[in-house]
This record gives structure tokens, C-alpha cells and sequence, in this order.
């Protein structure tokens, strides 16, 4: 039983996008993987962010408060 847990603050997904966006992209080159929306007009993506492990991918879906 926890008496003090963390709370943790959720971001809105960002307007004109939805949780369906979301793309994981990994560079030919480099091996970098990156998290973020996909935006179809720009062929690119948006709010993206560097993914080094499970738990940065487990750390974007919880910011955004949406499920895997």
C-alpha cells in the first residue's frame, strides 16, 4: 500500500495530430531512433525525441497519457 505516490502530469497531444501519429523512426546511418507525431503534409516528424531504450519509448506514451 502506497501512501505517497508520484503524480504524474500529462501533456495534451498536440493540436492537429492524434495518438495514431505517433512514429518511431531509426536513421540509416547512425542507428538513432526517434519518437515523435508524423505529420503527412511535412513528411516529417514533429515534437520528436531521442529514444534510447524501452523505457524512453514507455516514458513518450506516458507523457502524452496514451496506451501502447
Amino acid at each position: 500500500m502506497e501512501l505517497f505516490h508520484k503524480r504524474t502530469k500529462t501533456q495534451a497531444i498536440p493540436d492537429g495530430f492524434s495518438a495514431s501519429d505517433i512514429r518511431a523512426e531509426s536513421s540509416t546511418c547512425t542507428g538513432e531512433t526517434v519518437i515523435g507525431f508524423y505529420d503527412a503534409a511535412k513528411k516529417r516528424l514533429c515534437y520528436a525525441e531521442l529514444v534510447q531504450s524501452d523505457a524512453d519509448l514507455a516514458a513518450f506514451y506516458r507523457k502524452y497519457g496514451v496506451k501502447r
